[in-house]
């Protein structure tokens, strides 16, 4: 008999923008008492402005015992992906799941001015035609990007267990089978 993996601890969320890494996290946070730290909130500064703290922020969050975080930002994924032990790559079917989820976030937030991290807002809608990183624009092309990056993990970062994850409703019964419902998560991670 072979006995179960143990529990992740320390685990990275990738995939592309809009695909629900920050909303997985959270779900990881709330079942299993892991601290979800946004690395959206790292990075940016008042006025979209990079932090320049951040690569001391990433590796102060990667020397932690546990931990949730989205795996973004190439100064910060060598770093999280050396400490890591899980890797969820949140790989949805883009054109029918993914798409509508960015621009479902995108207009929502753009519209009701939702403050998002250090003060900043979403971008107004207008400039999806001409700013070539506006958020949807990025999203579409950056959707085959993963494939390589979590490739090279098995050199640069062998210790880590990747799993890929193709719906929605996948990454959710991963969660429920690492932490079955009825588990107290104020009793903190389980080890």
């Amino acid at each position: 008999m072979t006995a179960a993996p143990p529990s992740p601890c320390r685990i990275l969320v990738a995939g592309v923008s809009g695909v629900g890494k920050t909303t997985l996290c959270r779900e990881i946070e709330r079942c299993s008492g892991i601290p979800h730290t946004e690395i959206d909130a790292l990075f940016h500064g008042p006025g979209w402005i990079p932090r320049p703290e951040f690569s001391a922020d990433v590796a102060c969050l990667a020397a932690g015992g546990s931990w949730v975080t989205e795996w973004q930002y190439d100064a910060a994924r060598p770093v999280l992906a050396e400490r890591a032990d899980t890797l969820l790559w949140l790989d949805f079917p883009f054109w029918t799941v993914t798409f509508p989820r960015v621009v479902r976030r995108t207009v929502r937030r753009s519209l009701s001015r939702q403050k998002l991290w250090n003060g900043n807002t979403e971008g107004s809608l207008r400039t999806l035609f001409t700013d070539p990183e506006h958020i949807i624009r990025w999203a579409v092309a950056s959707r085959h990007s993963y494939r390589e990056r979590i490739s090279a993990l098995a050199e640069t970062a062998p210790q880590l267990r990747v799993l890929r994850l193709r719906h929605p409703r996948e990454a959710r019964a991963w969660v429920s089978t690492v932490w079955p419902a009825g588990t107290d998560a104020k009793d903190g991670p389980r080890r």
